[in-house]
């Protein structure tokens, strides 16, 4: 279970999040108030996905001994088109001399990290 602290206090909007290990700030860009000195939460969401991703294919080519040298994941998260709707358009870009066979099959991996997964299932909020 991953389980976070996060607190803003009078500064607009500047956020101090605080995990098991780690400490790091979200903010708002400047034209909406806030002082831009980290991420929105849209990002961190955005960010969590694709880090997610990165992280567990090149998990899975270091397992098979593939010679993938990079992964590059973008993530756009789209929330406002569609009422009702959250769409998360994902680019993968896998960079090394791996076969074609390799590279379907990093991609379905992709599809099988963490907060992908997690992201599809039916979401509670308490």
């Amino acid at each position: 279970m991953a389980k976070v602290n996060a607190k803003t206090g009078i500064q607009n909007y500047k956020t101090v999040i605080t995990g098991t290990s780690h400490t790091f700030l979200a903010d708002e860009p400047a034209d909406l108030g806030g002082t831009d000195l980290g991420p929105n939460p849209n990002e961190f969401l955005a960010a969590s996905l694709a880090s997610c991703i990165t992280i567990t294919v090149r998990m899975y080519a270091d397992r098979k001994k593939w010679p993938l040298d990079e992964v590059e994941v973008s993530v756009e998260v789209d929330y406002k088109t569609e009422p009702g709707i959250t769409r998360f358009k994902k680019d993968i870009i896998l960079k090394g001399d791996l076969t074609e066979d390799q590279k379907l099959k990093l991609y379905i991996i992709a599809g099988k990290c963490p907060v992908n997964k997690a992201l599809q299932q039916t979401i509670i909020m308490e």
